[in-house]
């Protein structure tokens, strides 16, 4: 009977943990976790929701290495599958648009249902074990945490990444799969707040709005997306900053200069919106210039775009002189603000980088540099968008891993991704 050691108790080891003692129940399965518990991460996900997947999959919601192995983890394990394998251990799902949840939307219903699953298993859980080192020592693997040493056939590395520290990420699944031999690009906060230099909006703090942000690294837009953006005190926040985050991020490590370009009416033209303005300007003329923007922006944000625009609060309506309306559309349409950083690690939900995708077997997750490791979930440098994806794939690599490694303790070493 051979045996599996997952590193990291998070999702996308509990799910290579389930999936390994499933598929060899004669294996010896166990989970080595520095928390004093499992799936602590989980509870945060989706503003404790836990956004499990979408159904609006492919490999282009996914960024960082080569999509060769994005592709080949998908079309063995989706969303469907992700949302089966919730199924398999209890787990209702629902949607909301293409955004799948579980049913009593309780983040905590998805962690206790997997641990209950590991306990059906008889996989063995320690906790409080911060692994410091893992060599080969002949055909095993021996395993120091503190005091102690594991032995296994097959190492699973689902320690996560550097994000959410709150939730226990520490980064450390880092430099033990360096010292295995592999090499890592550049991690960085990913799905992440931005910090706007001499904040213009910084009054308008709290404020909810519908734009499209782009960022753009070196003077070329790197990427955009439109939604909810969210003004903060320090810069800007939402699901369509999280969505372009990582492109700043890492302009910002390759000390590039590094701006968003926000459109705060992107259901119009740069036309449209002078025309708009020029129109309000007649209809509401015995209004100030605060006024006449009242019902298309938030109160709190008027004043910061006319601000920017040249144009004083108090001015009659009628009194904005072409060229003023002609600025302040391009203000509304193209505020352009320099980004000095992104929040930390520890605000992060992801990291962007990790091990390289060329050094890992796209079908198995095998290491290519040290057969018998599997490197599974955030560890690796492939992140995807807002929306479930990076719960589908950490629960789809986790799950392709434990499966190669079950059947590999109990059939030949051959079977190894060569």
């Amino acid at each position: 009977m051979g045996t599996i050691a997952v590193i990291g108790g998070g999702v996308s080891g509990m799910t290579a943990a389930a999936a390994a003692a499933r598929k060899d129940r004669r294996a010896g399965v166990y989970i080595l976790e520095h928390n004093d518990s499992l799936g602590k991460k989980i509870l945060s996900t989706g503003n404790g929701r836990c956004n499990l997947t979408n159904r609006n999959m492919s490999a282009a919601c996914f960024r960082g290495g080569d999509q060769e192995i994005v592709e080949a983890v998908l079309r063995r394990f989706g969303g469907r599958q992700t949302e089966e394998f919730f199924h398999s251990v209890g787990v209702l799902t629902h949607a909301r648009g293409d955004y799948v949840y579980p049913r009593s939307e309780q983040a905590a219903d998805v962690r206790e249902s997997l641990q209950m699953e590991l306990a059906r298993l008889r996989v063995g859980c320690h906790m409080n074990e911060h692994v410091k080192k893992i060599r080969k020592e002949g055909p095993e693997f021996i395993i120091e945490s503190g005091g102690k040493q594991f032995r296994a056939d097959k190492v699973i590395l689902a320690c996560g990444s550097r994000a959410s520290k709150i939730a226990g990420s520490d980064g450390s699944g880092y430099t033990l799969a360096r010292e295995l031999g592999h090499t890592l690009e550049p991690v960085v906060p990913a799905l992440v707040q931005l910090k706007v230099r001499g904040n213009p909006f910084a009054k308008a703090a709290g404020v909810r709005t519908e734009a499209r942000i782009a960022a753009i690294v070196g003077g070329r837009e790197a990427a955009s997306d439109t939604g909810e953006l969210q003004i903060t005190s320090y810069g800007v926040s939402g699901i369509p900053v999280f969505q372009v985050s990582r492109f700043i991020s890492r302009g910002l490590y390759e000390k590039r200069r590094v701006q968003t370009e926000i459109d705060f009416l992107p259901e119009m033209s740069l036309q449209e919106t002078e025309r708009l303005f020029i129109q309000r300007r007649q209809q509401f003329r015995g209004r100030s210039a605060g006024e006449f923007l009242t019902g298309v922006f938030s109160r709190k944000l008027i004043p910061r775009l006319l601000e920017l625009a040249g144009i004083r609060l108090n001015t009659p309506a009628e009194g904005i002189t072409p060229k003023q309306l002609k600025s302040l559309s391009y203000v509304c349409k193209r505020t352009v603000l320099d980004i000095e950083d992104t929040n930390g690690f520890e605000q992060a939900q992801i990291c962007a980088g990790g091990v390289k995708t060329s050094e890992i077997c796209p079908d198995t997750m095998e290491s290519l540099l040290m057969p018998g490791v599997y490197i599974v979930g955030e560890l690796m440098d492939v992140d995807g968008m807002c929306g479930g994806y990076n719960i589908t794939y950490a629960v789809a690599t986790g799950y392709i891993a434990g499966c190669h490694a079950a059947d590999a303790v109990s059939l030949l070493p051959e079977t190894a991704c060569l």
